[in-house]
């Protein structure tokens, strides 16, 4: 069976929505509040689905237009799977090792140029080592990292595959 590119992109979308989804629920249901690498890592699911968005919405024909989104597609998870891979590392530190707790996004957005906010984001802070959240015994941040590798992967299936070649009829 080949599935069509258009449909591959819907799925993309689904999984942006459904992460999207239940990250918000955690966070204004369950008052979760997200830690400057959880935001960041909803940046990436965001930019990823807006990606597959255009793609389902646009159906290009041409092989280099799918290609085009299927990689800034995967450029979009790929900061995700990174950004959770940096969590997961922060979270398994021994307590002295963790960083100590610094002022919020918000503030840093304010006070400092975007790259040293990034920076300092993505060195990571004492709250973002705090487990707050878990299930089957494993923190929010390793289930996300196993949601977002495998988006990932469909990302970059979409990339790879081979397309089938459009044959125009002459008149």
């Amino acid at each position: 069976m080949q599935w069509s590119y258009r449909f591959v992109s819907g799925l993309l979308v689904l999984a942006s929505i459904v992460g999207m989804t239940f990250a918000l629920y955690l966070e204004h249901f369950k008052g979760l509040e997200p830690c400057p690498l959880c935001i960041f890592q909803r940046v990436g699911l965001m930019a990823m689905g807006i990606v597959a968005l255009i793609a389902f919405l646009h159906n290009p024909v041409s092989n280099a237009f799918k290609r085009v989104y299927a990689f800034l597609a995967t450029l979009g998870i790929l900061w995700s799977v990174g950004v959770a891979i940096r969590h997961v590392w922060l979270q398994t530190l021994p307590p002295d090792q963790v960083p100590s707790c610094g002022p919020g996004l918000n503030y840093l957005l304010d006070a400092l140029p975007l790259k040293t906010v990034l920076q300092q984001v993505l060195q990571g802070s004492g709250e973002c080592a705090a487990i707050h959240w878990t299930f089957l015994g494993q923190s929010l941040p390793v289930w996300s990292l196993a949601y977002f590798s495998l988006i990932l992967l469909v990302c970059v299936w979409q990339l790879l595959r081979r397309y089938p070649v459009m044959v125009t009829k002459k008149k």
